[in-house]
């Protein structure tokens, strides 16, 4: 019904369409999850069929715009906006140095005990850094490079953490074997660090 080019919208003049078009993005962009026609509605306050015919209408500008790296697709009767197939390689590669930039040297720390240790509780972390690390724990949860592995059964039950498929993935281990010797009780500090990073984490990538 609403295929085809130059799709005409009665009594909208341009400036009305290209700003809906604008807050119909804007609202697709900041959601990141589908969206429904009655969502919109509730949003931009349209008629559902007026919204449905100016969406059409982005959809085939988006296909049919090769400079455009997105798009609009259709989930179950909604919309999600979302990057075009073929810039996947280059999303891959900025999400891993992302992912990997972001990373704290109180993270770097915390990674390369839970890796080495795991399972252990965020006290037994914190005794072995020397200071709390509980906003570093939190960042390597919300990276899923760790995630809860069980409860210590000692009174309070405390968190046990471990990594994830996600950290052998970022630091392209096969498996945890593939870690470097290493005694985090045993060696001094400048001795763990060199190990770390030529084998788990490069320092000064993620930095």
């Amino acid at each position: 019904m609403h295929n085809g080019k130059g799709i005409q919208i009665p009594f909208m003049n341009d400036e009305k369409k290209n700003s809906l078009k604008s807050a119909i993005e804007a609202l697709l962009f900041a959601s990141g999850e589908p969206l429904s026609i009655q969502d919109l509605v509730n949003h931009l306050e349209e008629k559902a069929k007026l919204i449905e015919i100016i969406i059409q209408e982005m959809i085939e500008e988006y296909d049919n715009t090769s400079c455009r790296g997105i798009k609009i697709i259709v989930i179950k009767g909604s919309y999600q906006l979302v990057t075009k197939a073929e810039n996947s390689e280059q999303i891959q590669k900025l999400l891993k140095k992302n992912k990997r930039q972001s990373l704290s040297q109180a993270s770097i720390e915390s990674l390369a005990i839970i890796a080495y240790k795991q399972p252990i509780t965020r006290v037994d972390i914190d005794e072995i850094r020397g200071v709390k690390s509980e906003s570093a724990i939190q960042r390597l949860v919300e990276k899923d490079l760790i995630k809860e592995v069980g409860r210590l059964e000692v009174p309070g039950r405390p968190i046990l953490y471990g990594t994830t498929d996600e950290f052998l993935r970022q630091f392209e281990l096969r498996d945890l074997k593939e870690l470097p010797s290493l005694d985090l009780f045993g060696q001094d500090d400048d001795v763990q660090e060199e190990e770390i990073s030529e084998k788990e984490v490069n320092i000064e990538e993620l930095k």
